[in-house]
């Protein structure tokens, strides 16, 4: 029996999603223009509804959005959309209410760049198939990480958390791709130059192996939060062998067995309004069928 089947196109590893990211902003009524009403997303409907935190969904995965002094990642997230022409409209409408904010909209080729009220940046690819059946996801978050520093980080990820690493290069740079999902990925692209003092932004991963990466880092005191039986956070990502602290990012590691996990979103269709609303769409899916 032959197969022309490519079975290594499944494997995902022991980090098996990229469920969130949190980055605090300090003003709520214009992160839901921005989040919301510009990117159109979904506002989680039954979590955290109060008026100092939001969770806006992506697909599967979010952005958690607490009120604080404004965070920012030292690099970019990478989504996939549906519609680049929809998306461009849409932050128009929001751009005079926003207009004295770091908002910033740049068309490119397949993709769109977008910076939020407090300069993150957001890449905003047209659902083609490069990312597998996503038509709305969060694809990827790039970090900006020092010069030799992502050979190790790969091995960081590779040893202690189990995850599938390799080296190449992202956008001309060398850079370690970390597979943390089903078409999702960490990237660690190497830029020289001094890099921005981390503010405490946190992102977070489910994982098969729960108890594996938690000892190796119980080994090497990276534990920083016994958070309850289901997770457990780090921040520094470092050399294996030395101990070298090579980057500092905040991860929130659960178990498949936590309550939340593959909790079904919510996505609504933002094209549908009160003044042109057609019965039987008021959502759209995250994923295209197989061979669409």
């Amino acid at each position: 029996m032959t197969t022309n089947f490519d079975r290594t196109m499944e494997d995902l590893g022991n980090v098996v999603a990229l469920e969130h990211l949190n980055i605090r902003v300090p003003d709520q009524r214009l992160a839901t223009l921005f989040y919301v009403t510009g990117l159109g997303l979904t506002r989680d409907p039954y979590l955290v509804t109060g008026v100092d935190n939001m969770w806006i969904n992506v697909g599967r995965s979010q952005f958690h959005l607490p009120t604080g002094k404004a965070q920012v990642l030292r690099g970019r997230v990478g989504l996939v959309v549906p519609d680049l022409k929809a998306l461009r409209s849409s932050l128009d409408r929001v751009a005079a209410d926003l207009k004295k904010t770091k908002l910033a909209v740049t068309r490119g080729r397949g993709f769109m760049d977008v910076v939020c009220p407090w300069g993150n940046s957001i890449r905003c690819y047209q659902a083609n198939g490069k990312y597998g059946p996503t038509t709305l996801g969060m694809v990827y978050i790039m970090f900006d990480v020092p010069v030799g520093s992502a050979k190790g980080i790969a091995r960081f990820y590779r040893e202690i958390l189990g995850a599938p690493a390799r080296l190449g290069q992202f956008e001309k740079a060398p850079a370690a791709h970390i597979a943390v999902g089903n078409y999702q990925t960490l990237i660690f692209r190497e830029v020289s130059g001094r890099a921005a003092k981390y503010d405490g932004h946190h992102l977070q991963l489910y994982v098969g192996n729960f108890s594996g990466p938690y000892r190796e880092l119980v080994k090497r005191g990276l534990i920083t939060e016994e958070s309850d039986q289901h997770q457990y956070r780090f921040q520094d990502i470092v050399n294996p062998d030395s101990g070298k602290r090579l980057f500092t990012i905040e991860h929130e590691i659960r178990s498949m067995t936590h309550p939340l996990y593959a909790r079904p979103l919510i996505n609504r269709n933002p094209g549908q309004t009160n003044f042109a609303y057609v019965p039987g769409h008021d959502s759209r899916p995250w994923a295209a069928p197989i061979g669409a």
